[in-house]
């Protein structure tokens, strides 16, 4: 009798992981151990560098794009932005225009920053929508107005302290349903003087002068009390 034979299949083989398939379970599997408090720093920076490689050209097609409508619609926007043509003339410095702000790419965790020499730069991959770049914006053209109009020296702390005092109340980044939802911060009174000081404080402890963090505190508590009053160029706290 024949006997008759079985043929065996080939054992099946591992579908190759394609480089898109290896991206995407690297961004989800990296963002998920820091999520979960996992992942140790060198990872974490690393995640966010590659991150930004990948989405740089986004980021900045976006914020142009936000960049040049807040200018033609944002009320608080085009408000500083007459004031500051107003200055310009009598402090020798530039406008602010939408051509003199920047959007780009930065290496650090601050959304922006302001030059004299410069302008304004907006760190595009740090910005998360339309109305934090609003707030991010304005929050630099009322430092770009301080220079102008008071002459002050970034570099001396008491002006510096004055300088953060006044962007943070002016630009509407420390109103309480930014505080609340975005940052956490859920108290019910003197929330905006709290996110005011808090920030002021953070800033000028991260500048070379300032020793520490008690010396901070100290100058910001020098000049709280006439910086914060201060609106100008507004007649009170817009937002």
């Amino acid at each position: 009798m024949a006997v008759s034979t079985t043929q065996t299949a080939n054992p099946p083989t591992s579908t190759p992981i394609s480089s898109a398939d290896s991206e995407t379970f690297y961004n989800w599997s990296t963002f998920f151990s820091i999520l979960t408090g996992r992942a140790d720093p060198t990872l974490r920076q690393k995640y966010y560098d590659h991150h930004d490689d990948i989405n740089e050209e986004k980021y900045t097609t976006r914020c142009n794009n936000d960049k040049e409508w807040l200018f033609k619609h944002s009320p608080i926007i085009r408000f500083m932005s007459h004031n500051i043509d107003l200055l310009a003339p009598s402090s020798g410095s530039a406008s602010i225009t939408s051509d003199t702000v920047t959007c780009a790419r930065c290496p650090t965790s601050q959304a922006g920053g302001f030059s004299p020499t410069h302008g304004i730069l907006i760190c595009a991959n740090h910005i998360r929508n339309r109305g934090h770049l609003e707030d991010t914006l304005a929050h630099e053209m009322v430092h770009a107005y301080d220079h102008m109009r008071f002459k002050l020296d970034p570099y001396d702390l008491r002006h510096a302290a004055c300088m953060e005092i006044r962007a943070s109340t002016l630009s509407g980044e420390c109103r309480w349903g930014r505080e609340f939802f975005t940052r956490g911060q859920w108290g019910l009174t003197q929330q905006l003087q709290e996110c005011v000081r808090r920030r002021a404080t953070l800033s000028v402890a991260a500048r070379p002068a300032c020793k520490d963090d008690v010396q901070a505190v100290r100058v910001v508590d020098e000049v709280w009390e006439g910086c914060f009053r201060d609106t100008r160029p507004f007649d009170e706290i817009y937002r």
